[in-house]
């Protein structure tokens, strides 16, 4: 029923297009509407949404906003079944009384203790996970020929268990060695070089980033995945038989009688020399059970149709995460995390510019998709379904512009686009944003690798120039220090309850952002050549077909 009434609603709200008088005029005069982006705002954030956690009631209230706003706009739907994709997930809890770990050495055990001295993430593959055998350590087991980096050379590791350092060199550069270190690309280097399992041990520069105590807070985190074609968990390595995640304590016992101590690979850490690989002494027998569940969530997908006979067929794809992280593990009244700034705010704006689009008495050349993806808060999950599993060929799509946790609460007088520098979208969007009195910034935190953190990043994968998008931290009120606005909301409210209508929304600023992304899907829908990847660049040639 809820199928048939939004189809017939986006016939009913075409012709309603059609003959709007309040249009947004070809000149790129875009005004947007703050009173529907504070009532799109309001309502993804209230509590009866419950946070949005994926999978949940509350979310699929979200979604079905969402592809109800879709079809006022009189959007072509463009899911699996009318607006909607549906992705079928695989959740996976750890039983947290069921981690066995121990190391033996000349006929003497140790038993290491959960979550004390070691963590074991549920697994997504098996309810019932082993693995037993020799040990060798692979320094950061990492594979990089383009950095002439291998830490695999002349080490034999097959049918072994990997033991790897946490993090990368420090002579990486940041989002190159944001992709080389992620745990997909060490687990692929594991496997492809015949390991078994993998051991992870922190250092003492991660300590300082994200201490092993402060870990112990999500112990209880499911995992997630979607599930293909065949009901398997994507981006998963069945030849993974099991693993762990050591501190530092823990992780010298396995180093005793070694080539080198821990000690002495720390050292060479402080010297900045990258450690070479070398066999371990004795052998470490892992296991652990897991819960298996079974949920399905939604993207939500709506096309406006270029009017170019031939551009028409290319899209500009505009992408928001709808969902957020549920209930909060607290004893205070107000356990419900609202997410208002993440990433109601961005999703806010994408309806926003949604609609201004689809009240233009001429449409932009090229088609203009607008998905709402699932599972974000989960590993980028729902973008990640939907770049490999596209309701449009994938080489179709020019560009993704990506929007997700806008801090809109103070009048910001340049935009970030994170990504830019990767491709000739850099001047498309300065060009755009110039349209709208406002000055495009380079990133200003380089070393934290923002470029692949968002749900553009699962574009990227599929060779796609895309950017992630979010206010400046120059504010048009010299009395205002955006880098400090940002700080405050990731130290108060980032993740938490008070995430929620009550922050200061400056309404003037979610204005601008929407008119600023406006004026991008504007300047790339009609520009004459589609976005390119910079000659030479790193992404570009990894992932670009």
């Amino acid at each position: 029923m809820i199928k048939k009434l939004l189809i017939g609603s986006a016939m009913t709200a075409m012709t309603f297009a059609a003959t709007a008088h309040n249009h947004a005029s070809t000149d790129n005069a875009f005004n947007p509407d703050t009173q529907r982006i504070k009532s799109h705002l309001f309502f993804l954030a209230d509590d009866l949404l419950e946070g949005r956690d994926t999978g949940s009631r509350g979310h699929e209230i979200a979604a079905l906003y969402i592809a109800t706003e879709f079809a006022k706009y009189g959007l072509t739907p463009a899911g699996t079944d009318g607006y909607m994709q549906n992705v079928t997930f695989r959740k996976a809890n750890l039983v947290q009384e069921s981690p066995s770990f121990s190391f033996t050495q000349n006929g003497e055990t140790v038993n290491f203790d959960y979550p004390k001295e070691y963590l074991a993430g549920p697994s997504l593959l098996n309810t019932d996970a082993s693995v037993k055998g020799e040990m060798v350590f692979v320094g950061y087991g990492i594979v990089a020929d383009e950095l002439s980096h291998n830490d695999y050379k002349d080490l034999d590791v097959e049918g072994k268990i990997v033991v790897a350092l946490a993090g990368k060199p420090s002579d990486f550069p940041s989002e190159e060695g944001a992709h080389f270190a992620s745990g997909y690309q060490k687990q692929k280097y594991a496997v492809d070089n015949g390991a078994i399992g993998m051991i992870t041990i922190t250092t003492p520069k991660n300590e300082k980033v994200r201490p092993y105590q402060s870990r112990l807070n999500y112990i209880h985190t499911p995992r997630m995945a979607w599930l293909d074609d065949s009901g398997q968990p994507a981006n998963s390595f069945s030849q993974l038989k099991g693993g762990a995640y050591m501190s530092e304590g823990a992780a010298r016992k396995l180093f005793k009688g070694a080539e080198k101590s821990l000690d002495d690979v720390y050292a060479q850490l402080e010297a900045d020399k990258v450690p070479q690989g070398f066999a371990l002494n004795g052998v470490v027998d892992i296991s652990k059970k897991s819960v298996h569940d079974t949920i399905t969530s939604p993207n939500v997908v709506g096309v406006l149709e270029g009017s170019d006979p031939e551009l028409k067929d290319e899209y500009v794809v505009f992408s928001a995460h709808s969902d957020h992280i549920g209930f909060a593990k607290t004893v205070k009244k107000d356990n419900i995390n609202n997410g208002a700034m993440d990433n109601a705010s961005g999703t806010s704006v994408m309806l926003e510019t949604a609609r201004l689009f689809s009240e233009m008495k001429e449409k932009p050349k090229r088609s203009i998709l607008f998905v709402s993806v699932t599972g974000e808060e989960k590993g980028l999950l729902g973008a990640d379904y939907f770049a490999r599993n596209p309701t449009v060929p994938v080489t179709s799509m020019v560009a993704n512009v990506n929007l997700d946790m806008p801090i809109l609460t103070y009048e910001f007088a340049d935009v970030i686009a994170f990504g830019a520098n990767h491709s000739d979208l850099q001047d498309s969007v300065e060009k755009a944003a110039a349209n709208a009195d406002i000055e495009l910034s380079p990133d200003p935190w380089p070393e934290q690798a923002l470029f692949t953190r968002s749900d553009h990043y699962a574009f990227v994968k599929q060779g796609v120039p895309s950017v992630f998008m979010v206010p400046g931290l120059k504010s048009k009120d010299p009395n205002v220090d955006g880098s400090k606005v940002f700080g405050q909301f990731l130290s108060t409210h980032y993740h938490k309850p008070s995430d929620d209508i009550n922050q200061p929304f400056n309404w003037n600023a979610a204005e601008t952002f929407t008119k600023v992304n406006a004026q991008i899907g504007w300047t790339l829908a009609n520009q004459k050549n589609k976005p390119q990847w910079n000659s030479g660049d790193f992404f570009g040639n990894t992932f670009s077909k």
